[in-house]
């Protein structure tokens, strides 16, 4: 996976609590057989009307949150069932940070895995850096992963904001440098190797790269 540093872009507010899995990739579109493709089908049930055209209202199809990296939501984010398939449709949606009240664990384990950093901040702050983007759609929103921080500017009468943020710092080191569970074990391939070689003849041996 590509290595995140620093997100800086225009957010996409969905102020929405407890969205679960189904609703992130609902289950009728979990038939692919690859990682990538999700993404036009992130939010289907809200996005989409009835007819299959994109719904005006729902912050996904405006275009001043066109191209947005930085996705604002509410508590208890991927929430249900521990499907990858959503943050993968996130990834594949163009999204490289989601900032929210809180998150479902195992959601934001799975989040951590494929690049997205998830930062969970305080009510009043979500709130107001709701409350900046929707004074203007195009405030850019930092998240600065290796100081661990969120800034944005004030806009009008709103004053910016400038907070740090928790995170795992093992699922830190892996965002920072780019390492999913594949690249992390194969920066011990020579030991791996080592072991290996050592086997008896008998047993088996997992074949070279």
């Amino acid at each position: 996976m590509d290595a995140v540093t620093t997100v800086t872009s225009n957010a996409c507010p969905i102020d929405i609590d407890d969205v679960d899995t189904d609703l992130i990739i609902p289950k009728q579109f979990l038939k692919r057989v690859t990682k990538t493709g999700f993404g036009p089908s992130a939010f289907a049930e809200r996005r989409y009307l009835d007819g299959g055209e994109p719904d005006p209202t729902f912050p996904m199809n405006k275009p001043e949150h066109a191209g947005a990296e930085v996705l604002l939501t509410g508590r208890n984010f991927g929430c249900g069932s521990s499907r990858e398939h959503a943050p993968w449709a996130l990834d594949d949606a163009g999204f490289r940070a989601i900032i929210a009240k809180s998150f479902a664990d195992i959601f934001r384990t799975n989040c951590g895995k494929v690049g997205i950093v998830c930062v969970p901040l305080d009510e009043d702050v979500v709130g107001h850096l709701f409350a900046l983007v929707e004074a203007d759609p195009s405030v850019p929103v930092t998240v600065d992963l290796a100081s661990q921080r969120v800034s944005a500017p004030g806009v009008e009468d709103l004053e910016g904001v400038d907070v740090a943020f928790e995170i795992d710092q093992h699922t830190k080191h892996c965002l920072l440098n780019g390492l999913d569970d594949i690249a992390q074990t194969l920066e011990h391939e020579p030991d791996i190797s080592a072991y290996e070689s050592s086997r008896p003849a008998w047993k088996p041996l997992v074949p070279s790269p």
